[in-house]
C-alpha cells in the first residue's frame, strides 16, 4: 500500500469518504455516484483502477468500499474542512434534487456553515418523507437541528433524530443527540420527546427504573399537546415496571389512562385498563380485566402495527390463550422483519420465545431466544440480551448439564443485577432450581425457589411467583419436608381459579398428590389426585407437564410396589420428554423405568420427522445427503434466506444443533 498517494487518489479517497458519511447504511459509497465525479472532478481517467491496485478501494458493481486500515470516519475526518465542503457540494450538484432529494440535501448540509432555517425545513421534511429509513432518516434531522437558528428549534429536531437513531439501532448517536437536546431550552414536546427516547435507552441498555421515571416525565410534557404520545410513554412506563417487578408502580404508570377511557377505549387504553384491573389481583378485577384483554386480542387478529400486536400477545398470556400469543407475536416478528425496524426483533423475539416457553414448546422457544440474543447483541440492547440469556437458561435446564444453565444464567444476571431486571433474575433461579430438581437435586431446588414464595417476597416477580410452585412443591416433597409447600400452594389453588393458566389445575392435582405421598396420607388419597391430575391437563396439551405428572405418578406407583402399571406412565413420559427435547427428565423416566424391571424406549425418530413441514422434511433431507444451503436454495427455487429460515425451525423442531445431529437423526428415520 502506498504511503503517500496520490493527489488524485486523495481526492477520490475523500469523495467515497464523504458520499459513506451520508449514507451511514450503506457497505460503501455509491459506485455510479462515484464515477461521475471522478468524471467531474477531472481526476485521471485511471485513478480508480490505480487505488483498487494499491489496495486502497474495492469496487464492486454497487459500492466503492475503503479498504482497511482507512475507514471513511477517518479519511473525511483527516481532510480539511474546506476540502470537505468541495466534496459535498460536487456530488450535491451531480444528485437529482427532486429523485434523490435526500441524500442531494444531505450534502448541501454538510457543505454549509451557518445557520439556514430554510434549508433545515427542508432537510427535516426530506428526512421525514416515505423514502427515508434508518440511520439516514436519523442522520437528516441531526444536520437540520445543525442548521436550525433557534435553540428550541434545535432541541426538538435533535431529539426526534435520537428517536429515530435508536430505531435504527445507533443506540450511541441517540445518547449523545439526547444528551444534547435535554440540554438546550425547549418546549415541553421537545422536552417529552428527548425524556422518551431517553427511557427508551435506559429501557433496552440502562436500569429500567431510570427508564420508568423517564417515560412518567415524558407522559406528563406530551399531555397537553400529544396525548397519544402520552399514552405510548405511560404504556412504557408500565413495561418499565413490569421489568422491575413493581406491580404497584404498573397500576399507578396507566392510571391515567382511566380519564381517557370513554365508551370504547382504544387498544391501547383498553390493554393499559385491563392489565391494571388484573394486577388488582381480586376475582372482580380479573373478570373485568380479562373481558377488556381478550377484546384487545381479538381486535388484533389481523393487525399489522408491531406495538398493538405485541400488547395483543401479552393480553393473551395474561388471560390464558397461549395459541394466540404464540400467533400475534409471531406475526409481529413477520411485521418487523419486513417493515422494520431493527431493534424491536429482538424485542419480539423475546415475547416469542417466552409465549413457547409458556406453551412447552421448549425447542422453539431455545431456537428464539438464541436468535434474540444476538439481535439484541447487535442492537446494543443489553437488558433484552438478558432476558434472553434468562430464557435460555430455563430452557437449558431440560437437556444441558449443569455447566450450560448456569452460564446462561451468569450472562443474565451480570446485566438484570445491575439494572434492576427483576423478570429476568426470577426467571434464572427457576432455571437453576428446575435443573436441580431433574438432576435429583430437590433440597438444593427447594432452598433456592423458597425465598421467592415468601410472603412479601422482594425478590419474586409477580407475574412469575405463581409459576414457580409446582417446582417448590414437588422439591418440598422429594426432600421428605412437605410443609414449607402448603402456604404457597393454597395461594396456587387461589391464583388457579382465575383461570390465568390453563396447565394450573392440573399442577395443582399433581402437587396436592406429591405432597399427600410425602406425608404418607392413605394410596386411595395419593392415587386420586392423581388421577384428577392427568384428567385436567388440557386437550391438546403441550406434552411436557403431563409427562412431568406421568413421571411423578409412576415414581409413586413404583416405590408402591406396582410396576406393572408403572412402567406404562414410565414409557410414555420418557416418549414424550425425548419429543419436547427434555434429554435430563427423559433420562429421569428412564432410570425409573429400569428400576421396576423393564428396558427404557427410544424415541421413534421417524416420529420426529412426521412433525416437519413437506418442504422442512425436503431441507432436512437435503441436509442429510450433505448439500448447501446455497445448493439447496438453487435446488428448491427458493433464496438462501428462505432455506436458513426453515433449517432453524427443523433444528427447533426435532431438538438438534447441528446438521451433523440433523442427517443422522435422518439417516436413523430413512435408513
Amino acid at each position: 500500500m502506498p504511503e503517500d498517494p496520490t493527489p488524485d487518489a486523495k481526492a477520490l479517497l475523500l469523495l467515497t469518504a464523504a458520499a459513506h458519511h451520508n449514507d451511514p447504511d450503506a457497505p460503501g459509497a455509491p459506485a455510479a455516484l462515484l464515477l461521475r465525479a471522478i468524471r467531474a472532478a477531472e481526476l485521471a481517467p485511471d485513478v480508480l483502477e490505480s487505488a483498487e491496485r494499491a489496495d486502497l478501494v474495492h469496487a464492486d458493481a454497487e459500492h466503492l468500499v475503503l479498504e482497511p486500515p482507512r475507514t471513511a470516519a477517518a479519511v473525511y475526518g483527516a481532510a480539511p474542512l474546506r476540502d470537505r465542503q468541495a466534496a459535498h457540494r460536487l456530488l450535491a450538484a451531480l444528485l437529482d434534487p427532486d429523485r434523490d432529494r435526500l441524500a442531494h440535501l444531505l450534502h448541501v448540509a454538510s457543505a454549509t456553515t451557518e445557520p439556514n432555517p430554510d434549508l433545515a425545513r427542508e432537510l427535516a421534511a426530506a428526512a421525514r418523507g416515505t423514502a427515508a429509513t434508518g440511520a439516514r432518516r436519523a442522520l437528516g434531522l441531526r444536520r437540520a437541528a445543525a442548521l436550525a437558528p433557534e435553540p428550541s428549534a434545535c432541541a426538538a429536531l435533535l431529539a426526534e433524530a435520537a428517536e429515530h437513531a435508536l430505531l435504527a439501532g445507533r443506540a450511541d448517536w441517540a445518547r449523545r443527540w439526547t444528551a444534547r437536546a435535554r440540554a438546550l431550552p425547549a418546549d415541553p414536546t421537545a422536552r417529552g420527546t428527548a425524556a422518551r427516547v431517553h427511557g427508551l435507552i435506559a429501557l433496552h441498555d440502562g436500569p429500567v427504573a431510570d427508564a420508568h421515571q423517564s417515560f412518567l416525565l415524558a407522559a406528563r410534557l406530551l399531555s397537553a399537546n400529544s396525548p397519544d404520545r402520552a399514552t405510548r410513554c405511560r404504556l412504557a412506563a408500565a413495561e418499565a415496571a413490569w421489568a422491575l417487578g413493581d406491580a404497584a408502580a404498573f397500576r399507578d404508570a396507566v392510571a391515567p389512562l382511566a380519564d381517557e377511557s370513554g365508551p370504547g377505549p382504544g387498544d391501547a387504553v383498553a390493554y393499559g385498563l385491563g392489565m391494571r384491573a388484573v394486577l388488582r389481583a381480586d376475582l372482580d378485577g380479573v373478570v373485568t380485566g380479562a373481558a377488556l384483554l381478550r377484546g384487545v386480542v381479538n381486535r388484533a387478529e389481523r393487525a399489522d402495527d408491531i406495538d398493538q400486536l405485541l400488547r395483543a400477545g401479552a393480553a393473551a398470556l395474561v388471560v390464558g390463550d397461549l395459541a394466540a400469543a404464540g400467533r400475534l407475536n409471531g406475526r409481529a416478528l413477520a411485521v418487523a422483519r419486513v417493515a422494520g425496524p431493527v431493534t424491536a426483533v429482538p424485542r419480539i423475539l423475546e415475547h416469542l420465545a417466552y409465549s413457547e416457553l409458556r406453551s412447552g414448546h421448549h425447542l422453539r422457544a431455545r431456537a428464539h431466544a438464541e436468535e434474540g440474543a444476538v439481535a439484541a447483541c447487535q442492537t446494543g440492547q443489553r437488558n433484552l440480551m438478558a432476558h434472553h440469556h434468562a430464557i435460555l437458561a430455563l430452557v437449558a435446564s431440560l437437556d444441558d448439564d449443569a455447566t450450560t444453565v448456569r452460564g446462561h444464567a451468569d450472562a443474565a444476571e451480570a446485566t438484570a443485577a445491575a439494572h434492576g431486571l427483576r423478570q429476568a433474575t426470577t426467571l434464572t433461579s427457576w432455571a437453576l432450581a428446575r435443573a436441580d430438581l431433574a438432576r435429583g437435586r430437590p433440597n438444593e431446588a427447594a432452598a433456592r425457589l423458597a425465598p421467592l414464595l415468601r410472603p412479601g417476597a422482594e425478590h419474586a416477580h409477580f407475574a412469575l411467583r405463581m409459576l414457580t410452585v409446582p417446582c417448590f412443591a414437588e422439591a418440598a416433597a422429594l426432600s421428605g419436608t412437605p410443609e414449607p409447600a402448603r402456604l404457597p400452594l393454597a395461594e396456587f389453588a387461589v391464583w388457579a381459579e382465575f383461570a390465568v393458566d390453563p396447565q394450573a389445575p392440573a399442577q395443582l392435582a399433581r402437587c396436592q398428590a406429591l405432597l399427600a405421598a410425602a406425608e404418607a396420607r392413605p394410596p386411595g388419597e395419593v392415587e386420586a389426585a392423581y388421577a384428577t391430575a392427568l384428567a385436567r391437563h388440557p386437550q391438546p396439551d403441550n406434552g411436557f407437564e403431563r409427562a412431568r405428572t406421568l413421571l411423578a405418578y409412576g415414581r409413586w406407583l413404583r416405590r408402591s410396589r406396582r410396576p406393572a402399571r408403572a412402567r406404562d406412565l414410565l414409557r410414555e413420559a420418557q416418549v414424550t420428554f425425548d419429543r419436547h427435547g427434555a434429554r435430563v427428565w427423559s433420562a429421569h423416566a428412564a432410570a425409573e423405568l429400569r428400576a421396576t424391571g423393564a428396558p427404557p424406549t427410544s424415541a421413534d425418530p421417524t416420529g420426529n420427522l412426521r412433525e416437519l413441514t413437506p418442504q422442512q422434511l425436503r431441507i432436512a433431507r437435503s441436509v442429510a445427503d450433505g448439500a448447501t444451503n446455497r445448493e439447496i436454495a438453487t435446488h428448491l427455487s427458493v433464496s438462501i434466506r428462505t432455506v436458513d429460515h426453515h433449517l432453524r425451525n427443523v433444528f427447533a423442531t426435532l431438538g438438534v444443533r447441528s446438521r451433523v445431529e440433523l442427517a443422522r437423526l435422518v439417516t436413523r428415520a430413512e435408513p
